[in-house]
């Protein structure tokens, strides 16, 4: 079985970064979009963050714009909004796909390892939350409509 740690993302510069970086953390890994109802869940997000950070957990944002179109700006303009609107400061990679043919590895991998409703891969929509373990094994899948402070527990668990 593979972990997450194989994996590199692109970051909202450009830079490719080994998600090895994040061995021995356990990461909350959300396909975000700025322009979504959900989106104000960048806030629980934040605040979850802030909380559980120095105990080693690490959120990774990976902006998306295959939903209703919900996420059209630059990677620039994704984390400027980010961080003025709702004072993020977790990690906020480059926008990428989720699903179809361009879907990085990551999120291939991801779906993988933790399917949806029913059994399916694909993702329904932006917010969809992944919970990885300290060893980098995904341990819990959770719906958009979940809130960032409903995962507190699986979180504490873990960490």
């Amino acid at each position: 079985m593979s972990t997450v740690y194989e994996f590199v993302a692109t970051t909202a510069a450009g830079s490719e970064e080994p998600l090895e970086k994040y061995r021995g953390q356990v990461l909350l890994i959300v396909n975000t979009a700025s322009k979504c109802g959900f989106t104000p869940q960048f806030e629980g997000l934040e605040q979850l963050y802030q909380s559980y950070h120095e105990r080693g957990l690490t959120i990774l944002g990976f902006p998306c714009n295959q939903f209703g179109k919900q996420d059209p700006g630059t990677n620039d303009e994704i984390m400027e909004f980010c961080q003025l609107n709702y004072g993020v400061s977790f990690p906020m990679f480059g926008k990428i796909d989720v699903n179809g043919p361009e879907t990085t590895p990551l999120f291939q991998h991801l779906k993988k390892e933790a399917r949806g409703a029913l059994g399916t891969e694909a993702i329904k929509w932006n917010f969809t939350k992944f919970l990885v373990n300290r060893e980098g094994e995904v341990i819990k899948r959770y719906a958009s409509t979940t809130k960032p402070e409903q995962m507190a527990k699986d979180i504490e668990a873990l960490l």
